[in-house]
């Protein structure tokens, strides 16, 4: 049979090849984060029928004269280029902006996507579509385990941040120096103890000959006497006070004619607070928001990548697989490593440039009506070798 037969077959069959993964391609032009691909063709093996020669005195070399026997899929490279940015605005989609890869585990598979369009199923884990579960490092009491082992990313609805007491707390402003003498300045205060139950602080400021005397109270009897004196507005006598456990600073007290502007400005103490909302930042950390106006760190959600990322397996679901060509993944905090970082309330689009695509659709077709059209004359050429018997 004619070699030109087969070589047309081969040219058909990589051809069709070349059209799955148009198609494919054209099929995922809205599909999020996906990556498009591209076929690379190499020629097969050539049968050589000369061989080359080497020069002698009175005749020259001779080259290597060889058939080919065909092209085929030399293989399918994904194009793992950054799509464009379509915001949501749900926080919890997710956007990386850079080169690395979500870590989901479902079952007892370890996955890796580029498509962040999660949400938090009814047991408070932050899943995907395909209900793979996120992965990421827990926080105990707001701190972040970075390097710990990588688990189930949670929310946890009921979670609840504990009563702090109140160990310290500031005043600041100015008492006024032109005050007449017996003039009383009260401030009050909130103030909490370990169980988070508030109770009252006072503070009684008193003008006096040589500055102002302050005594504290709180609601439980404790008290507490100080006396403050500035030169020239500033304090030079003074400045501390401890009522019941509780250290009050007054050192950026003023004593400035004319204004009367002392309060007490911050405490440390707290109630206890139940989660209200949440938000996550760049670098992947999920930040809960308490009632008691607390802030506090829930979470970090993983990234990972890979030196080869060309050599990962499609898994479907818009998720990978790692390969033994692919490497193993390095799991990071987003923003460090090369990962890249997190954008909440948005997604990646899909690479796919259909300008392209149509083209190689134009091209693939050509490719495959010219190998058809080998096989049509190799038939022709058969046909006419038959007629010769008659």
């Amino acid at each position: 049979m004619l070699r030109s037969l087969y070589s047309g077959i081969s040219g058909l069959r990589s051809h069709q090849t070349m059209l799955d993964v148009t198609g494919n391609n054209i099929a995922n032009v809205n599909t999020t984060a996906f990556k498009s691909s591209s076929t690379q063709f190499q020629d097969t093996l050539s049968q050589l029928t000369q061989s080359a020669g080497g020069p002698q005195a009175l005749a020259g070399g001779t080259n290597p004269a060889q058939v080919g026997l065909g092209v085929r899929v030399a293989g399918i490279s994904t194009n793992f280029a950054q799509g464009s940015t379509q915001a949501t605005g749900r926080p919890t989609d997710l956007m990386i902006s850079g080169d690395g890869f979500f870590v989901t585990q479902l079952g007892n598979q370890t996955l890796y996507t580029r498509a962040g369009s999660f949400d938090f199923d009814s047991g408070g884990r932050l899943v995907a579509p395909d209900g793979s579960i996120v992965q990421g490092w827990s926080a105990t009491n707001g701190v972040v385990n970075n390097g710990g082992p990588v688990g189930d990313v949670v929310l946890p609805r009921g979670a609840v941040v504990p009563a702090v007491a109140t160990t310290s707390a500031t005043v600041g402003g100015n008492l006024p120096e032109d005050a007449a003498l017996g003039t009383t300045l009260v401030r009050d205060a909130q103030a909490y103890d370990g169980a988070g139950s508030a109770r009252a602080l006072t503070l009684t400021y008193t003008r006096t000959a040589a500055g102002w005397d302050v005594s504290g109270a709180d609601a439980n009897g404790a008290t507490g006497v100080t006396a403050l004196a500035f030169t020239n507005g500033a304090l030079t006598t003074g400045g501390t006070l401890a009522i019941g456990g509780i250290t009050v600073d007054m050192t950026t007290l003023t004593g400035f004619a004319g204004l009367t502007s002392v309060a007490v400005t911050n405490q440390d103490g707290r109630a206890a607070g139940s989660l209200e909302t949440y938000s996550i930042g760049t670098d992947g950390t999920i930040v809960g928001q308490f009632s008691n106006g607390a802030s506090q760190a829930i979470g970090r959600i993983v990234l990972a990548s890979f030196l080869n990322p060309g050599g990962l397996e499609k898994a479907g679901a818009s998720s990978y697989k790692s390969t033994l060509n692919s490497g193993i993944a390095q799991v990071g905090t987003a923003g460090a490593g090369g990962v890249g970082a997190l954008n909440s309330g948005a997604l990646e689009m899909s690479n796919v440039d259909l300008s392209q695509e149509f083209t190689n659709l134009i091209v693939a077709q050509r490719g495959f009506q010219a190998n058809a059209r080998i096989i049509t004359t190799s038939d022709e050429v058969l046909q006419e070798l038959t007629n010769l018997k008659r």
